[in-house]
């Protein structure tokens, strides 16, 4: 509080610009460049001829005020020692009298003025579209603070209710245990007894047995013959020994089998309705016919027309709408395993080589590019929108073992970046064959395990695993999660394609299941690649059904909404 006040008292006091007295200071005229008190602008100022046009205004005002331009001296550019007089619409630059009487007498002039009022107007609408996105933008993050808060206090109750489960599937293990224990200990105790039981038959019969030899012995030794043979009589009956007969089964100790510990029996995480979404809405636009049996890649240019491949089936083309039908630019009789359209509108592709190729978009020829990923193969392929080009490169002799990575690279073919090991120093993939990223810098691959397991690898910025997504145990309760293609949404979502579901997986931009839809329900069968156009509709590259040989592959434009 001292600081503030000690800044007051240092300040110098304005005085007004005509009295120079210490009254409040209460106006400003800006062509004589004066502060003025009420006195002065009333009694003094008036007092200049030209004071009824000066432009005075409240000293509260001024910071809203802005000073009037002028428009007469403006130099032109191109000719020296002339001012501008006109602004040339047609050529939207200010020209003087000589542009005009050589360039411009035909063009559509205007005042400027006239011109730098329009021009304010559409600035000014801008402003207002730029101030009506922040409120919306801060209403946004206003309501994504509370989704998070939300999403956090479930995720605390969640992890309650796993805790409690824990602790009463521990008790309930440790009771389970313990009756084996006892039930254990029980059947010791029977078979033990049994046992013991006949271990004392046995040992009364060995008993009587001893004193039975004893008496043989003692007839054996005597010496008097006429006790002999009377004793004789008396013995040689009990001579025999009784039998023991041992029981054929005791009963058993019973083996320990030990139980299946599954997911399933301890509790699973279950998401909310992640059946068929009611909020995704797909409308058809329109409905092409190609020449492919399998149309694996699409990839749309800004020009209206795309690419489209039938991968290592060997034809790559480019084509352009024409009604209903497609009209075929150009065609490549080439083997590919990766397409991605580049900024410059021309396409990249791996041919089965370390080197990338290129396809120019004006001369259509096919040379080198300077993307080199040796010693891999690379598969995958994506461009970003700051123009990184990420690969997905597999063993080039052996492509399911050795080393896989993701590598990024700039516009100079530099490996910035390679994705290759978790947080534990293992192999994050096994065969890398699709690539998006999300707005929020988030890698999403479709990862080929096995061709009965495919999965999508979710990478953060640094590169660490932050989620594995496999399908859903009720949507792919009967046919495996097997996606063939992902591309990101223009809400930063990401559609995963699966073909064997007829259906679409819409993953969050961290991995996470949002929605399923099943494009059948449009009559869409085997949806295969994705892509969007510049202009946010989403191409979907079909397969012919399984088995089939016809090369009547279908694309589909649409409008999806609602991811």
């Amino acid at each position: 509080m001292a600081y503030s006040q000690s800044i007051e008292i240092g300040q110098i006091p304005v005085s007004c610009g005509l009295c120079e007295t210490h009254r409040p200071i209460k106006w400003k005229c800006f062509d004589c460049d004066l502060l003025l008190c009420n006195h002065c602008k009333e009694k003094v100022h008036l007092r200049v001829k030209t004071a009824k046009d000066h432009r005075v205004i409240d000293i509260k005002e001024i910071g809203l005020y802005k000073e009037e331009l002028n428009f007469a001296n403006i130099p032109c550019q191109n000719h020296t020692g002339q001012y501008t007089c006109l602004y040339c619409k047609t050529c939207d630059t200010l020209v003087c009298p000589t542009c005009v009487s050589k360039v411009h007498i035909k063009h559509d002039l205007t005042e400027i003025q006239e011109e730098y009022d329009m021009k304010i107007g559409k600035l000014r609408e801008g402003q207002n579209k730029i101030q009506r996105s922040m409120t919306e933008f801060f209403s946004e993050k206003e309501q994504l603070y509370k989704l998070l808060s939300a999403k956090k206090s479930k995720y605390s109750h969640v992890k309650q209710d796993v805790l409690k489960h824990e602790q009463s599937v521990k008790a309930a293990v440790e009771k389970c245990f313990q009756k084996l224990r006892d039930e254990l200990d029980q059947n010791l105790e029977t078979v033990s007894n049994t046992i013991k039981s006949d271990i004392h038959v046995v040992s009364d019969l060995l008993s009587q047995a001893e004193n039975k030899k004893q008496e043989v012995q003692e007839l054996i030794l005597l010496t008097d013959a006429s006790k002999f043979f009377t004793d004789l009589k008396k013995y040689e009956k009990s001579v025999d020994t009784q039998m023991y007969y041992q029981k054929s089964n005791y009963g058993s100790i019973p083996n320990f089998v030990p139980g299946e510990i599954t997911q399933s029996n301890i509790g699973m995480l279950e998401f909310e309705n992640p059946s068929h979404s009611p909020h995704i809405n797909l409308v058809v636009n329109k409905q092409y016919q190609t020449e492919l049996e399998n149309v694996e890649y699409v990839c749309s240019s800004i020009d209206h027309s795309f690419w489209i491949s039938s991968g290592i089936f060997g034809l790559v083309q480019k084509v352009k709408p024409d009604g209903t039908n497609l009209k075929i630019l150009s065609g490549y009789d080439i083997q590919i395993y990766g397409l991605a359209l580049t900024q410059s509108n021309s396409i990249l592709i791996s041919t089965g080589e370390s080197r990338l190729k290129q396809i120019s978009s004006n001369t259509g020829t096919l040379t080198d590019s300077a993307y080199n990923v040796s010693p891999f193969l690379p598969i995958a392929l994506y461009i970003t929108s700051d123009n990184k080009v990420l690969v997905g490169g597999v063993n080039k002799d052996y492509p399911r073992e050795g080393r896989r990575v993701v590598i990024q690279m700039n516009q100079n073919g530099d490996h910035e970046r390679v994705y290759k090991h978790d947080q534990q120093k293992q192999p994050i993939f096994t065969f890398p064959y699709r690539i998006t990223r999300t707005r929020n810098g988030n890698i999403h691959v479709v990862d080929e395990v096995s061709k009965d397991s495919i999965r999508v690898v979710v990478l953060g910025r640094g590169g660490e695993i932050i989620n594995i997504y496999t399908g859903d145990t009720k949507i792919n309760k009967e046919i495996t999660f097997l996606p063939r293609d992902i591309v990101t949404t223009p809400r930063d979502n990401v559609i995963v394609s699966v073909p064997g579901n007829d259906a679409f997986h819409i993953l969050n931009n961290g991995g996470l299941l949002m929605a399923y839809y099943k494009t059948s329900d449009m009559d869409i069968i085997y949806p295969f690649s994705v892509a969007f156009t510049p202009t946010g509709q989403l191409y979907i590259g079909c397969s012919t059904t399984k088995g089939s040989t016809a090369k009547n592959a279908k694309i589909y434009e649409v409008t999806i909404s609602g991811c």
